[in-house]
């Protein structure tokens, strides 16, 4: 149990996926024009890299017993797309209100790299599947606290500070990503994966 706090927070804090291992940037970037896209994005990644991590791991241990684990990038990618279609589906159907608040979040998820890379983490560090669980929902989680973080910093940003005019837009956004990620790299020792 201790083993799984220690990889929960270190999966948000000084190993998040997006901050340290520089994954997802251009959702992240583009998405993070207000708190309320972030979240939404956020909570759409959570739900998509948990489920896809937890349904992933047991279809790699089918390609290992059959020796087709080179199959496995291939089976990944796929199953990202199936879950994504899935949850799009279940929820215009069953919660249309929070399908059109979504919008068109939920279908960029499949190319989020994220989603990919925890599923690739998960199989060369040889995860069991409550390691990978909360590897997968740690992860999410530390992706939407950076998407968060930087609209956050962004709205106030556009309210309060005078950004120079070569730094406005994405510039600024890339300035403000290497300070987080500074500051989250200075974390390093908090926990370990």
């Amino acid at each position: 149990m201790e083993r799984l706090i220690e990889l929960f927070v270190a999966t948000i804090l000084n190993h998040n996926i997006a901050l340290v291992y520089i994954l997802g940037m251009c959702p992240l970037i583009a998405i993070s024009t207000s708190v309320k896209n972030a979240k939404s994005m956020g909570i759409a990644v959570v739900i998509v890299v948990t489920l896809t991590g937890i349904i992933n791991y047991p279809i790699y241990l089918l390609l290992k017993q059959t020796e087709t684990t080179s199959l496995a990038l291939l089976v990944f990618i796929i199953t990202i797309a199936a879950t994504v279609q899935i949850l799009e589906l279940l929820m215009e159907k069953f919660v249309p209100k929070m399908y059109n608040a979504f919008g068109i979040f939920l279908p960029l998820i499949t190319v989020n790299c994220v989603v990919l890379a925890v599923s690739l983490f998960f199989v060369t560090r040889e995860y069991t599947f409550s390691e990978t669980a909360v590897f997968s929902f740690g992860s999410s989680l530390g992706w939407m606290l950076a998407i968060v973080l930087i609209a956050g910093l962004r709205e106030k940003m556009a309210k309060h500070a005078d950004v120079p005019r070569g730094l406005k837009g994405k510039g600024i956004v890339f300035v403000l990503l290497g300070i987080l990620a500074l500051a989250f790299i200075g974390l390093t020792g908090l926990a370990s994966i």
